[in-house]
């Protein structure tokens, strides 16, 4: 499978990112700074826009597995959090002012996660419970758990052991 994107794919991306920022120019009636693009997103993240830095960045293993959901998710997603950034300062993340963003201008559901196979993506994972359920934890948290750290469940806030 490819893991680098091609030109081609870097330009769709780039450009679907632009007709975003477009969209949301004319809506407020006025510019926007672009953003910059890279596509070394790892993990299980589609993607993450870094505010500060004007940046956002793609995951290009669950971008050639998702396309679709890219173009039509993904990519508003993101340029949403660079404009409400500039428009409004900094407020919570995927709060009122970037829902109506992704719903009113860019006309997507403002859905905060995706729900993207992720098979491909994750690393080793490791087995551990608590009294309310089974968790998977990656190699860090496992690794950390060795040198004494300890993790509460969420739910049931006792610490987790490991199976």
């Amino acid at each position: 499978m490819r893991t680098l994107l091609i030109e081609t794919d870097k330009k769709a991306l780039v450009a679907e990112g632009e007709a975003c920022f477009t969209l949301a120019e004319r809506f407020f009636n006025r510019t926007f700074k672009r953003a910059e693009y890279l596509f070394n997103q790892r993990g299980k993240a589609a993607g993450s826009a870094h505010l500060q830095r004007n940046l956002i960045k793609f995951n290009p293993i669950l971008f050639y597995q998702n396309q679709d959901t890219f173009f039509e998710q993904v990519i508003p997603h993101e340029v949403a959090h660079l404009v409400v950034f500039q428009a409004y300062g900094k407020v919570r993340p995927h709060g009122i002012e970037w829902q109506n963003i992704m719903k009113a201008i860019f006309k997507r559901p403002a859905l905060t996660t995706h729900n993207l196979n992720i098979d491909g993506v994750v690393g080793q994972q490791f087995d551990y419970a608590c009294p309310c359920r089974q968790h998977k934890l990656t190699i860090r948290r496992h690794n950390k758990i060795l040198k004494g750290e300890r993790y509460l469940c969420r739910y049931c806030k006792e610490f987790l052991k490991s199976l």
